[in-house]
């Protein structure tokens, strides 16, 4: 049966009963009423009908104040008869007061608002608390929860904390809700609405088996750091709190791991100090597009906020975006990178050597080798294989005169002994990636150094 909002769906000793012996109004799945619970206006209502028909009701002192359609006191000592009616409620938060008015417990409304599959746990925490709270039903949340106990009721006091709401699901994408986000400076007991919601995550191909097993997951790792950690980009140092080891995994690769890490009820920093959960942390990664961008987050060890990635893949570097600990952007200038691809007469020579020059000067003395992105020379020995991958700092590469930020015209070579002839090839880097240069070397019949 769907939520009740009509007291006309209730019946006493069905859905209900109402003790007056023991002062409890107690809720049961039974009859129209399922885990979809009854409003508390609608339980209000009810419970006037009731004293207003029943003749064995009316001599006792009416159970309920209702502030608000969506705010309610229990009163003269009647509280709901247990936590099973508790969950029941919806779209409300309470108080329960004794005859004497003093408060024995105090209940907030939640209200989720946006998808959640039905599958889905969502869970909330308190500012004060070290572990996570499942809601007690999967799905979009419309339950009440426990903000105040007296010392007979839980003695806790959770009012002045801040709440927020998590759904972390694997294979979705996350959400998270706070009380102040709403613009609340302390916990009431009315129904609050949250934003909350959850879609399938693209960007989500292994499964948490692939996580704790395989390669490279396992040797990926989250620090958070009690100091600042220093990082270079594009020649400027910038200030993070948090590092993420990629263990030279695909931005994707170090994005499930993240994901992953989030999602556990354990310590994920690896340092020794303070425990930092999993999932109570914030979010540090998100896609935009093709693009992974870390996030600031509320580092609890002290360092800062901002998050880092080492060990990546280099081939990622230009979809990478790193948010420093004040909160700016930072990207590495774009680095543009190929391949130089040998047929096999090249591949098949042990002994050939090949490099890249710029074209302006080649052929001369003055000819310039070709620097990649961490400056050193792209030249070496080929050694069997069939192609080379390179780098090039597209963006400040000034060797020769170059005006950094243009395409750049080279002129590759290579020369083997046994089976690879002399080859030049032309090419030209852009401002790009996955650019490629075939060197097609002639088949060597001729040399001999027996």
């Amino acid at each position: 049966m769907p939520l009740i909002t009509d007291p006309d769906d209730l019946n006493q000793s069905t859905e209900i009963t109402i003790d007056t012996s023991a002062k409890t109004i107690a809720l049961s799945v039974a009859g129209n009423l399922s885990n979809d619970g009854v409003t508390g206006q609608a339980l209000y209502s009810f419970l006037k009908e009731e004293w207003k028909n029943d003749a064995t009701l009316i001599p006792y002192p009416f159970p309920m104040v209702s502030i608000t359609p969506e705010q309610f006191e229990f009163i003269e000592d009647w509280v709901p008869a247990n936590d099973t009616t508790r969950n029941l409620l919806r779209s409300c938060g309470w108080r329960e007061i004794t005859a004497a008015d003093v408060i024995e417990r105090e209940y907030m409304g939640i209200v989720s608002l946006g998808n959640i599959d039905t599958s889905s746990q969502p869970y909330y925490a308190f500012s004060s608390d070290t572990a996570a709270v499942d809601f007690d039903f999967t799905g979009v949340v419309n339950q009440g929860i426990q903000t105040f106990g007296n010392a007979t009721n839980g003695n806790f006091d959770k009012r002045n904390d801040t709440l927020t709401l998590f759904i972390r699901t694997q294979g979705k994408t996350y959400g998270s809700s706070t009380s102040t986000s709403i613009g609340l400076t302390a916990l009431n007991y009315i129904a609050n609405r949250f934003p909350l919601s959850e879609d399938t995550d693209l960007k989500i191909t292994a499964s948490d088996s692939d996580i704790q097993n395989n390669a490279p997951y396992t040797g990926m790792t989250i620090r958070l750091y009690p100091s600042s950690q220093t990082r270079t980009i594009g020649g400027v140092s910038y200030n993070f709190g948090v590092v993420i080891d990629g263990n030279n995994g695909t931005a994707e690769q170090i994005y499930e791991f993240v994901q992953y890490q989030l999602r556990q009820s354990t310590d994920i920093d690896i340092d020794a100090g303070q425990a930092n959960i999993g999932n109570l942390q914030d979010e540090m990664l998100e896609f935009v597009g093709d693009t992974l961008k870390t996030k600031l987050i509320n580092n609890g060890d002290g360092g800062g906020g901002g998050v880092f990635i080492d060990a990546y893949q280099d081939a990622d570097v230009n979809r990478l975006v790193f948010v420093d600990s004040t909160g700016t952007e930072r990207t590495f200038p774009f680095v543009a990178s190929g391949s130089l691809i040998f047929n096999t007469n090249a591949s098949n020579d042990s002994d050939l050597v090949y490099r890249m020059f710029f074209t302006s000067g080649f052929g001369t003395g003055s000819a310039i080798l070709v620097d990649d992105n961490d400056g050193s020379d792209i030249s070496g020995t080929l050694g069997g294989a069939s192609s080379v991958s390179f780098t090039f700092d597209y963006d400040n590469n000034t060797q020769g005169g170059r005006t950094a930020g243009t395409d750049a015209n080279v002129t590759v070579v290579a020369i083997g002994l046994s089976t690879a002839q002399y080859v030049a090839a032309e090419g030209t880097i852009t401002r790009a990636t996955g650019q490629n240069i075939s060197l097609v070397a002639p088949l060597e019949r001729n040399y001999d150094n027996s």
